[in-house]
């Protein structure tokens, strides 16, 4: 499959080493939008031809649009790309706001083509292994979470965007939203939860550090802690159970370092003590790759990309609801997070 980058940041150049490693796809073209980026895409793959804008990237003969820009362009270049007849590789998040989300879902639909968001812990051996332990039966029902994301400060990014609301959305959007993803996939026997109470450092869209205690109509309950007023980066899941508890963590000297240590630990049903389970590896940058092979596949109608669009949806949803939890420092209901429609982008 013939693929454009629409990107060329940090990221995009994580995306672009691993098309070149991955079965089925040919980086054959590249949107940058400085000169620099542009310089360094030439350089590094000269085989790909090298655009400066949107447009000159969608007018040429590719299959694939895979958009690695700031988060406030994704639902746009997403719907544009979705229009043009091509298929989507989408960073997360899906978008910025419902409205946008659903602009996605709808141009999805209406072209016949599949966007995949690259949730890429949904195809960890780590955190997807956890999913399989509770779709095995080892811990029963899933009755309490917590999940505590403790690092150094975020980059500001290229021109500052990730520091600016209007841009990145909010500090959860940018790493919270893989986080309540895995949590809700974890509770899905549970439903979906229905409060969210928050506790944020401050009571803008970018505080440093927040926890929200998520309920459900079950009465399991979800304690999720973002801290980015640390050092390194550090990952800690505590899963309860009916009969059985998991415990797994991650740390490295930053996200995307190739020598994390982590660890998984389970008590199952029927067992005295935990014991170790074995993890091979588990890191973003081995498991990029993997999630970007699986939609490539996806797309060739060979299986279905690691996440639906309506989980990508919800995982922004409960994102922004946390948000206003924390500004109004006050329970709020998630039902309408889950229904409210939103309207169509241009």
């Amino acid at each position: 499959m013939r693929i454009g980058l629409a990107g060329f940041g940090a990221w995009g150049r994580m995306h672009a080493q691993s098309y070149a490693r991955v079965q089925r796809a040919e980086l054959a073209a590249i949107f940058c939008h400085s000169d620099a980026s542009a310089q360094a895409a030439l350089s590094t793959y000269p085989a790909a031809k090298v655009v400066r804008s949107f447009e000159e990237l969608l007018a040429l003969p590719l299959d694939v649009i895979a958009i690695t820009v700031p988060n406030h362009l994704h639902a746009r270049y997403a719907v544009a790309a979705l229009d043009a007849g091509r298929h989507v590789i989408l960073e997360k998040p899906l978008a910025i706001t419902l409205a946008e989300c659903d602009a996605v879902l709808a141009a999805a639909q209406a072209s016949g083509r599949q966007v995949a968001v690259n949730h890429e812990l949904r195809v960890s051996q780590q955190w997807r292994q956890v999913r399989e332990i509770i779709t095995a039966g080892e811990i029963g029902r899933v009755t309490h979470q917590h999940l505590s994301l403790f690092r150094r400060p975020f980059k500001p990014g290229s021109g500052g965007w990730r520091q600016d609301p209007a841009r990145v959305g909010s500090y959860g959007l940018e790493e919270l939203v893989h986080f309540v993803d895995l949590i809700m996939w974890y509770a899905r026997e549970n439903g979906l939860p229905q409060r969210a109470t928050v506790r944020a450092s401050d009571g803008s869209a970018m505080p440093q550090t927040l926890s929200a205690l998520l309920d459900w109509p079950d009465g399991s309950s979800a304690l999720v802690t973002q801290c980015l007023a640390g050092f390194q980066h550090h990952s800690l899941l505590e899963i309860a159970g009916s009969s059985g508890a998991v415990r797994t963590n991650w740390s490295g000297a930053f996200d995307r370092t190739e020598h994390p240590s982590f660890s998984l630990w389970v008590q199952a049903a029927g067992e005295d003590d935990a014991s170790e389970r074995a993890i091979a590896f588990s890191g973003e940058l081995f498991e990029l790759e993997q999630n970007l092979a699986l939609a490539l596949a996806s797309f060739a109608g060979e299986g279905e990309p690691s996440l639906s669009l309506a989980e990508a949806r919800n995982a922004v949803a409960l994102c922004l609801a946390i948000q206003e939890a924390g500004q109004k420092q006050e329970p709020v209901s998630l039902a309408e997070y889950w229904t409210k429609p939103g309207t169509a982008v241009s």
